[in-house]
């Protein structure tokens, strides 16, 4: 389904924006109950939302739910139901909050920016690298950013995953915290994302094609009466 890049704003792309911007937010709060890996990290299953936005409404509305996504986050460790955030978030405040906000603003933009460039030539292609990009750029960018907060994740470690203590901190980043993550999110993304983008753009032709029929119907009426 294609949205024109100058009607953004239209009652509809809101519409879809609104309903969206609400699953991020409750998929969020209850992916943040679900603990995953030995780091006791979530799953991110705002990647759905987050990807169909990218994908349906362009790279600027990947780029909103992606800071909505992060936002959230930042609110469970503000409150402490997210443990693993509240800590380093307390611990590293600045690179924590760069780090989560940007790691989902990148991903929704990249995934809308490469949906829009490569359906020029496949849709279908272009639905499934959307799909795999946030995920993979959402991770990366979590990995770096850890990465610059190593004294933070190094005193969780010893802390909170003894099995751990001692070892590079690459190994405790990969190893440890984001490959079961990454590969749950990956796989939930390229199964529910398309398979949600098809269902609504079968549903919107429908519509489409009964108002088009309702339209056609009316005009044939007012023509009738006018002769």
């Amino acid at each position: 389904m294609e949205r024109k890049k100058n009607n953004f704003f239209s009652a509809r792309n809101i519409a879809y924006l609104a309903v969206l911007t609400a699953l991020v937010i409750v998929l969020q709060l209850w992916g943040s109950t679900i603990p995953v890996g030995a780091g006791g990290l979530n799953l991110s299953f705002v990647l759905v939302p987050l990807t169909l936005g990218a994908i349906m409404l362009g790279p600027w509305a990947g780029l909103i739910l992606g800071f909505v996504f992060g936002f959230v986050v930042l609110m469970t460790g503000v409150t402490g139901a997210n443990f693993f955030t509240s800590y380093v978030l307390n611990d590293s405040p600045f690179f924590t909050v760069v780090t989560v906000l940007l790691k989902g603003m990148a991903a929704g933009f990249i995934a809308g920016v490469l949906n829009n460039v490569i359906k020029k030539k496949n849709k279908y292609v272009a639905v499934f690298v959307a799909a795999a990009a946030v995920p993979l750029i959402n991770t990366s960018l979590f990995v770096l950013g850890a990465l610059c907060m190593s004294g933070s994740l190094n005193a969780f470690v010893n802390s909170y995953m003894p099995d751990f203590a001692g070892r590079n901190i690459m190994y405790i980043i990969i190893v440890g915290l984001v490959t079961v993550n990454f590969f749950i999110e990956l796989a939930i993304n390229m199964v529910c994302a398309p398979a949600l983008y098809t269902i609504d753009t079968v549903v919107e032709k429908r519509i489409v094609k009964k108002y088009n029929k309702h339209s056609e119907a009316e005009n044939s009426v007012k023509e009738k009466e006018e002769s």
